[in-house]
Order: C-alpha cells, then sequence, then structure tokens
C-alpha cells in the first residue's frame, strides 16, 4: 500500500480536489495572485479551515517539479483524518475509558509518525492533532507509523485547548508530559484519559498547559534534560496502560 501523500497541480486539480472533498493539508498560492479562479480556490480553502501559505514563484516552481501550476499548488493528505466522534466510537466498542492522545504542535513527522504507533500499541483510542503550525498525515508520517494509521484515527481540530474543554464536558480529564510536574508514578493515570505531549522545542503550549488538570514528570537520571516527543509519548502512554492494566479497566 503506498501512503505518498499527493501533490496537486494547477488551479482546476486543486480546486476539483477541494469540491470532491479530498482533505487538503496545505495549499500554496503565488504571493499576489488574486483573480477569480484563484479567489474561487481560497474560498474553498477557508470552508474547510486549510492552511494557506502565499509564496514566491521560485517556490512554486520547486513543488511543483517545474510544472505549469498557474500560480497554485496544494498537499493533500496521504490519510483521511477522523472525526473527534470516531475515537469516542472506538473506545465504546472495546468497552473502555476513552484514551487519546494530543500532539501540541508536533512539526516533525517522524515523531508523529511514532506517535501514531504508539498509540495503536498502548491501545489509545486516537490521536489528536491541530490544523495549524504542525505537521499532518503525510506519506512520511504514515510510513513511520508502520500501518497504525490503518487502525489508530487520526483526529484533526481547529483549536486544541477549546478541544480540549468540549472533551472535559464529555467526562475526559488531561495529563500533559512536564519536566517540573509531578512524578508519573505518583499520579493517577486511569479513567477517561487524554494525554498530551508538547512540540520537540518548546513543549506544551502555555494555553494547552492550563487546561490540563495534571503535569506529569518522567525520572530522568542522564546528564541532558529532555527526551524526543516520541519517546516522552511512549514512556507516558505505557505508565497509563501499567495503571488502567492494575485498574482492571484496560
Amino acid at each position: 500500500m503506498s501512503y505518498e501523500e499527493c501533490t496537486l497541480i494547477g488551479r482546476n486539480a486543486v480546486l476539483e480536489a477541494f469540491r470532491a472533498g479530498k482533505t487538503i493539508d496545505k495549499l500554496f498560492v503565488l504571493d499576489g495572485c488574486q483573480d477569480g479562479p484563484v479567489k474561487s480556490i481560497l474560498r474553498e480553502a477557508r470552508r474547510q479551515e486549510t492552511q494557506v501559505r502565499y509564496v514566491s514563484r521560485e517556490k512554486l516552481d520547486s513543488l511543483s517539479g517545474r510544472e505549469k501550476h498557474q500560480g497554485v499548488v496544494a498537499i493533500a493528505a496521504a490519510f483521511a483524518y477522523a472525526q473527534i466522534e470516531d475515537l469516542f466510537q472506538k473506545a465504546k466498542e472495546k468497552g473502555e475509558d476513552p484514551f487519546f492522545i494530543l500532539c501540541d504542535e508536533i512539526e516533525d513527522p517522524h515523531n508523529l509518525g511514532a506517535i501514531i504507533r504508539t498509540a495503536n500499541l498502548a491501545g489509545a483510542h486516537g490521536v489528536i492533532i491541530p490544523k495549524r503550525r504542525a505537521v499532518g498525515l503525510t506519506g512520511t508520517v504514515a510510513k513511520v507509523s508502520a500501518g497504525a494509521l490503518a487502525y489508530t484515527p487520526v483526529a484533526r481540530v481547529t483549536n486544541l485547548s477549546r478541544t480540549i474543554d468540549e472533551l472535559k464536558e464529555r467526562g475526559m480529564w488531561f495529563v500533559c508530559g512536564q519536566m517540573d510536574g509531578q512524578l508519573m508514578y505518583q499520579q493517577n493515570l486511569t479513567g477517561p484519559i487524554g494525554l498530551v505531549i508538547g512540540s520537540e522545542g518548546s513543549g506544551v503550549s502555555r494555553l494547552v498547559r492550563e487546561k490540563c488538570d495534571y503535569r506529569a514528570a518522567i525520572p530522568m537520571k542522564g546528564d541532558i534534560d529532555s527526551l524526543n516527543a516520541s519517546v516522552a509519548a511512549g514512556v507516558l502512554a505505557f505508565e497509563i496502560v501499567r495503571q488502567r492494566m492494575g485498574s482492571g479497566k484496560a
């Protein structure tokens, strides 16, 4: 099975993809190009909340492989996104408390792919990612997930902190990985839980961190002070697995 994301080149190809309901992760438009067809494409992009970047002709030439791009190039997702409800349905089908992993501005496709793979192996019912300032379901993400995308739904949301509020209303609570938090072994990580993993550089953003109920620290004994995002996700996810097994909820 091929997991390569699709590059759409030219106005007709991009507009047809939008109107067919294909998921477009990123839209690149020639800076200053605002004629009628381009406005139609931008209108569809706004409706679907697609990330739009205005770039130079040189950038578009590079993205299109020098094909005639008419000022527009789009990158379609390699895999379809799920809805939040799909994640709850998966938990319901298994008769388990919901367990989601939320990625806060993860930009490295290798990290996201590894987190999705970990989510599957840890029995998480899905992964949630933001639309902005984060990598989408690229071909690299799909490959690194090693097939997990076929089984683990990934939902993409406009605002992660608002999504956390909505999930709290449905009975979930949230823990984020944080070096200055309480040791993860000393926290109760059972029940309907969302695990928030921060970005590679700055960790969990302030707004998202403030929405979390608890902050969990991973004990570290080495000479450097942080783990790779996907490794941290694995350590914390399997502590949740350990505690859920002990409580009979996994």
